[in-house]
């Protein structure tokens, strides 16, 4: 072991140079021996261990499923933040009295959501929401104002008596808290508060008084709620009421006398009311969740040791053995008090069930860096949970406060609030599901707006808002309000019919395909290279040497690289593949007499090899890109497709490729997601449409009679909908970025020919000018989110919503009241086409490999070397069962006829008089070979070589 003295309050390098609160000096012990991985204390340094070897991205996906039948689904409030009425009836002053009214502070909770007034309203709340508990808390200086029961207040007790009794009548069970941070005001300036030992038998006393007039009608009861809090930054930062600082050791003793205080009130429950009244008691326990900076065993050891200090701080002396954790003992040496063995004794088990409070009042907000050991604090309530079940034995664990908070001045749309309670259950029910943790029930916080300690009302955390400019403070319920009642209803997340597992096959003749962005571009390589031919088949270049022109003209096995690629296609299974020309390399100069022939050879053989392959292609002729526009130079300098004269051009270079490549293509694509960039306007929109349009008729007419392909055009979708689906209004919003964005497009071509209605309606109520005048807004009006609940994809702002894609092609399908056939280029289908009948003709993966757009290749590239990922295996299976075969049926691609490959030679076979000619030439041809073969043989006997040189075309 090393010991560290820290001396200038400031830094300690040795520990990832934390800055340490200025209050707090210690000697750190720094040790290099890990806790034991069993079950038990230390067992919880295996939970970062476990979860990073869990499967990605099986393990993020949204699990659909229910909480157990008894599980408690709450709501919760304290009382200095709602109650206000600070003076009224009686009540005594509280330590949040008088700190709001010293320092800076600029508002007070002497109002703050008036429950004191308005019990019936949020009784009312609390039976819209079907929650089956409520947990609130108890004002000490209500019942008792000046902390002691001599002070007994009637008035204030009956406030009590009035609201248990009316939670009764709507069958809502009270948790109850005896102290959430509100100490009465004359303990403190007597005692100086939690200081003083005294206060453990004043808090036996009141909660003594507490049992024995509410006990009989509750079942779960709170001593302390974040002891961790009260102690470090009630008498330590000084953050929070008291607001006491600069003493090092006064947490600690404040901390010692909570656990004192806590352990004396649950010995009096557990020997003089539980067996009549046959309830629980905890103490309330709050935690950060932190991750290690670094994958070594130090970092590891750094984040136990930061949950020790403030979770463990408490967890560990009710929960295994009466005293504290092994690294605060050691770490804080004198400064921790000691606790005798019984005292120990009276400590140990004096929680019936962990409550657990997990959120922004202590995470992000109120843990000084110190507290993290250079680690790095994250939001994970599922790793929290399954950390307290190996850390403490698999405790039965009661979530008695979570949640997050929005803006002050949001009102009652608050998706963030929602998304993170969403959130949260989700993680709460796979550590039930996936991790075995024994919780029992999960409490929002809070049940209404209000006084948020430290944050005033900068923040809001309840499912009501609470209008605090009226004089009555309103109650209205928010969309999460909305949200968490349905998710109660159901009691979870049970599995919707878009996202059940679907089992079928799709067509015989459906397309398999895979895109690429563009052809790879080595047409012609005059280098020399030396083939190590019996050695490791090495290609090394020759510096200095070419090989002479060729003085033929140019055939398909010139391009070394076609069919290689061709093969690497194959491979893939696929029957189509999808890929662009490049308009500015083919015709350079806009002007299709002056065409690349060279380029146009390789597209023309490249066409054709993947025909005799039996791959049909499919050929976008103008792909664009933030990068570049594709066009030609030319074009692009007098103004691109603001140019009339571009869409012309367009339609002579669509016939250019027709005429050529056009035997050896079936499938066209004129324009690919012309619709994908926020800064075309409506007028480049209004000419592209033009462009698809002329270049579609030229086909009808010129080509489709001896070629019979198709034409369309490639459109991008993101799919939107409404962030609260019970909010109508957020569908118009949803419908306007479909129309503006798919419409703009889909409307004039499959719908009337025109620009969709809403699209023109919404443009006009905001611009005096005409349409084709400006830029489409890129925001559209609305508020673009994301649910976190969703799998991250490695692509910034890109989530895996599988579900999305079957909802974009059912609204294709029903925008149009049409069956007309789609191919899609991204995401697998499978429920849309088997459930819902949309006539879904292929499906194109992207991409082929990782050179365009590294991630998202079936092939992958290391240096040289050719990568196989596991989704080339996936697509291939998928392909060859031709979709999801149900168990045992015959697949689908034993069912479906094979088509046989092409024969280029068999027409050739079907003249006699060319088989003729060719046999005799074939013959002549076979014995001059066997000639030359023999004397060279003969000449350069036991001659050998090494090496073979030759020139790559």
């Amino acid at each position: 072991m090393v010991y560290i003295t820290v001396n200038d309050l400031t830094q300690l390098n040795a520990v990832g140079a934390m800055q340490l609160p200025r209050f707090m000096t210690f000697v750190l012990v720094i040790s290099c021996e890990l806790y034991r991985a069993v079950a038990g204390p230390g067992a919880g340094l295996k939970t970062w261990e476990r979860f990073s070897k869990l499967d990605y991205p099986g393990d993020k996906a949204f699990l659909y499923d229910t909480f157990p039948d008894n599980f408690m689904w709450a709501v919760g409030t304290a009382a200095y933040q709602v109650e206000g009425a600070f003076e009224k009836d009686g009540k005594g002053l509280s330590i949040w009295d008088t700190f709001t009214r010293g320092g800076n502070r600029i508002a007070t909770g002497d109002v703050g959501s008036d429950s004191y007034h308005n019990t019936q309203s949020d009784v009312r709340a609390l039976k819209q929401l079907g929650v089956s508990h409520y947990r609130f808390s108890l004002s000490w200086s209500r019942i008792f104002p000046n902390g002691s029961r001599g002070s007994y207040n009637e008035i204030g007790t009956n406030y009590y008596r009035t609201l248990i009794r009316k939670l009764k009548e709507i069958n809502v069970q009270p948790v109850i808290t005896l102290y959430h941070w509100d100490l009465p005001d004359n303990l403190q300036r007597t005692f100086g508060g939690w200081s003083d030992p005294a206060l453990v038998e004043l808090f036996r006393d009141y909660a003594d008084f507490c049992f024995q007039t509410f006990g009989d009608d509750v079942k779960y009861w709170i001593t302390i709620d974040n002891p961790f809090l009260v102690a470090w930054n009630g008498y330590g930062t000084g953050k929070v009421a008291p607001g006491i600082k600069n003493d090092p050791d006064l947490p600690f003793r404040v901390g010692h006398n909570l656990l004192k205080a806590h352990a004396a009130a649950w010995h009096l429950y557990d020997r003089h009311y539980r067996p009549q009244q046959q309830g629980k008691v905890s103490m309330a326990l709050a935690s950060h969740w932190i991750k290690p900076s670094r994958t070594r065993r130090e970092s590891l050891q750094a984040c136990q040791w930061s949950l020790d200090f403030v979770l463990g701080w408490f967890a560990r002396p009710l929960f295994i053995d009466g005293d504290y954790p092994p690294s605060m003992k050691h770490n804080l040496s004198h400064r921790l008090p000691s606790f005798t063995q019984a005292e120990r004794d009276e400590v140990r088990g004096t929680a019936d069930f962990f409550a657990l409070s997990h959120g922004p009042s202590l995470s992000y907000q109120l843990i000084d860096v110190s507290l993290k050991f250079g680690q790095i604090e994250v939001l994970d309530l599922r790793m929290l949970l399954y950390w307290i079940r190996a850390e403490y034995d698999n405790p039965p664990i009661y979530i008695v406060e979570s949640g997050w908070f929005v803006q002050g001045d949001i009102k009652t749309e608050d998706s963030k609030n929602m998304y993170y309670l969403k959130r949260f259950i989700m993680e709460t029910l796979k550590s039930i599901k996936y991790d075995g943790v024994n919780v029992i029930g999960y409490t929002h916080w809070s049940l209404l707006d209000g006084f948020e300690w430290h944050r005033e009302y900068d923040i809001r955390r309840g499912l009501y808002y609470v209008d605090f400019n009226t004089h009555n403070l309103k109650r209205r319920p928010k969309t999460s309000a909305n949200f968490y009642k349905k998710l109660i209803q159901k009691n979870g997340f049970p599995q919707l019919p878009e996202n059940r597992p679907a089992q079928g096959v799709f067509p015989c003749d459906f397309a398999w395909g895979v895109s690429v962005e563009t052809t790879p571009t080595q047409f012609v390589d005059p280098s020399v290279y030396v083939w190590n031919i019996t050695g490791n088949g090495e290609l090394r270049r020759l510096e200095g040497f070419q090989a002479p022109p060729l003085r033929r003209a140019q055939h398909c096995a010139d391009y070394a690289t076609i069919r290689q690629q061709v093969e690497e296609i194959r491979r893939v299974g696929v029957n189509h593949f999808h890929f662009s020309l490049n308009w500015s390399s083919l015709v350079p100069s806009g002007n299709v007499t002056q065409p690349n022939t060279t380029l146009l050879g390789y597209y023309r053989c490249f066409t054709s090899q993947l025909h005799q392959a039996n791959i049909t292609s499919m050929v976008t002729l103008w792909h664009h890109t933030r990068q570049r526009s594709s066009l030609p130079a030319p074009m692009e300098a007098a103004g691109g497709w603001f140019n009339r004269d571009t869409v012309v051009a367009f339609v002579d270079y669509a016939r250019l490729c027709y005429r050529e490549l056009g035997p050896h293509v079936k499938m066209w694509i004129t324009l690919n997601e012309p619709n994908d960039e926020d800064d075309v306007s409506p007028m480049e929109g209004h000419q592209l449409l033009r462009a698809h349009a002329l270049a579609w008729h030229a086909y009808d007419q010129e080509y489709r009679h001896t070629q019979g392909g198709q034409v369309s055009l490639a459109l991008h979708m993101d799919w939107v909908e409404p962030a609260f689906s019970f909010s109508r209004e957020d569908v118009e919003p949803a419908n306007r970025v479909l129309d503006c964005r798919v419409g703009w497009f889909s409307e004039p071509i499959f719908g009337s020919g025109d620009y969709p209605p809403r699209m023109r309606n919404w443009f006009h109520q905001r611009h005096s000018l005409d349409l084709f005048q400006n830029k489409l807004p890129s925001r559209l009006g609305v508020q673009y989110m994301g649910d976190i609940t969703w799998i991250r994809s490695p692509r910034p702002n890109a989530p895996v919503v599988p579900w999305g894609l079957r909802k974009a092609l059912n609204w294709v399908r029903w925008s149009y009241n049409c069956n007309k056939p789609l191919l899609l280029l991204l995401l697998l289908p499978r429920p849309a086409y088997i459930l819902d009948g949309v006539n879904l003709k292929g499906y194109f993966a992207y991409s082929l490999n990782d050179q365009r757009d590294p991630g998202f290749g079936l092939y992958g590239h290391v240096q040289d070397e050719e990568i196989l990922k596991t989704s080339l295996s996936q697509y291939q299976n998928i392909i060859r069962h031709n979709g999801f075969p149900l168990q045992g049926t015959l697949t689908s691609a034993l069912q479906c006829p094979s088509q046989p490959l092409p024969c280029s030679g068999c027409l050739v076979l079907t003249k006699r008089p060319v088989v003729g000619f060719l046999s005799l030439v074939g013959s002549a041809v076979l014995v001059t070979l066997g000639l030359i073969i023999y004397y060279a043989a003969k000449r350069h006997r036991g001659r050998g070589t090494n090496g073979t040189i030759f020139s790559k075309i």
